[in-house]
């Protein structure tokens, strides 16, 4: 979204004239940096907003962190617009959301003052209220910057803001859309809603594509698109190099569900599934390629079989040996009510009589924690916990290609080592364990033998 204004004449207008404008909808997030703010960092855990009000110690850090989110927002939107009435514009419509946003927490606090309400009650209201500021706000800057390019955009804001309605996602997008001309008008839509379901609770910070799918679905679209800042490739450019990738092109929503588990979205799984059930085709294209198209998800099945992707995950193996395990039942349920508690994610898991060991990605305090439960659960138990990463290879179809043996005999000659391989029958992928220090060498490895040498024969056919 920081780079809106780049796409402008390439994406979002392009080459269509009249009507060619129209018969799409787009759902934007915030611009980039923004909600990270507003919230916490996505990687680092910084505290933003949220997390500053949450444990609010010196009583207006929030404070100070909520000037700098009306900063970013200046910053961002004067370099996307260029007319000075429209900069007029977002400065106050940034002004009225910060300040309406800065009453609400401090009414908040001075209401949990009273020893009747309680703060903890109320922050994922607030979360959802303040993560909603971002995409308002680059779907109002993005409506100014294609109306004063003479496009017909409406801005359709789904935050709720001072909306008192109760209302669940449908009639949420329902409401917001009743009334829009697709034909002569080009929707631009905030990608948070303000729903009973309450998106944040269930789907964090994935909710815009949750949003995107749900739209998608209502109004029966021909094609939903995602539109990232890179192709979806076989692997990781930065690591075997841009030259040795390929762009996927074409796979199936069992491979997205995969590429998910392992932390590489194509979209959330749950967007996903609405979209798989309301028979929409998904593509993932490269917002500064419009002319590419990208890859397509769907429901087909693979031509042949071949090795699609090789992606890699750092996790924390936690394992659980017990010597009475073996015919006994309740062990699995015990430790995965504890891990669900401590809302930990379950990237893998394999069991034998006596251990169960479970692929973990979450922070490692949070595994401690899980590791203290499930002690005390089981007293007699031996509890480890090791990093390791999982590299995972995935394609639609991987019959007769003997990935687990071709894969194992790659990374022995590459001198690393296996510490633990996984294939279900029927799979779309097989899972390697290795040493966390040795992900990258894996999946440049396991790419060389499954990607670039077939690539390669076919060349050579």
């Amino acid at each position: 979204m920081s780079k809106v204004h780049e796409l402008r004449d390439s994406l979002l207008i392009g080459d269509r004239t009249g009507a060619d404008l129209y018969g799409r909808i787009f759902v934007v997030s915030a611009f980039g940096g923004i909600t990270n703010l507003l919230l916490e960092h996505k990687k680092s855990g910084t505290p933003g907003v949220y997390g500053l009000f949450s444990n609010d110690d010196n009583a207006h850090g929030w404070l100070d962190a909520l000037t700098q989110v009306a900063d970013g927002m200046r910053d961002a939107h004067n370099t996307v617009l260029e007319h000075p009435a429209d900069v007029v514009a977002a400065d106050e419509f940034v002004r009225e959301r910060i300040e309406g946003a800065r009453s609400c927490l401090f009414d908040l606090q001075r209401l949990c003052s009273y020893g009747h309400f309680r703060l903890s009650d109320h922050m994922m209201d607030i979360r959802e209220l303040l993560s909603g500021l971002g995409e308002s706000h680059s779907a109002f800057v993005t409506t100014r910057m294609l109306q004063r390019a003479g496009v017909n955009a409406r801005y359709v804001d789904l935050s709720g803001w001072r909306d008192e309605s109760v209302l669940n996602l449908q009639e949420r997008i329902a409401r917001a859309l009743d009334g829009v001309d697709l034909e002569t008008e080009l929707p631009i839509v905030t990608g948070y809603a303000q729903c009973t379901e309450g998106l944040m609770r269930e789907f964090d910070r994935g909710y815009s594509e949750v949003t995107f799918s749900n739209i998608a679905a209502y109004t029966g679209a021909a094609e939903a698109i995602i539109h990232k800042e890179f192709h979806l490739s076989s692997a990781d450019p930065n690591l075997v190099g841009a030259e040795a990738v390929r762009k996927l092109g074409h796979t199936n929503y069992d491979v997205a569900d995969q590429l998910s588990n392992m932390g590489m979205e194509a979209i959330h799984p749950k967007a996903a599934k609405t979209l798989r059930k309301a028979g929409i085709p998904l593509r993932v294209a490269n917002a500064f390629e419009p002319k590419d198209p990208g890859t397509l998800i769907d429901d087909a099945e693979a031509e042949a079989p071949s090795v699609e992707i090789v992606t890699g995950l750092g996790v924390a193996a936690l394992e659980v040996f017990e010597q009475d395990m073996v015919g006994v039942k309740g062990y699995d349920h015990a430790i995965l009510e504890v891990l669900t508690r401590h809302k930990v994610r379950i990237v893998s898991k394999a069991t034998n009589a006596n251990t169960i060991t479970h692929y973990l990605d979450a922070p490692l305090k949070a595994i401690r924690r899980v590791e203290r439960d499930v002690q005390q659960a089981f007293p007699n138990a031996r509890i480890k916990i090791n990093r390791m990463a999982l590299v995972s290879v995935i394609g639609r179809d991987l019959a007769g290609l003997n990935v687990t043996e071709h894969g194992l005999t790659a990374l022995r000659d590459g001198g690393v080592k296996t510490l633990a391989v996984q294939h279900l029958p029927g799979s779309v992928d097989v899972q390697y364990m290795v040493a966390q220090d040795q992900e990258d060498e894996a999946i440049r490895l396991l790419h060389k033998q499954f990607v670039e040498t077939e690539n390669a024969q076919l060349k050579a056919a």
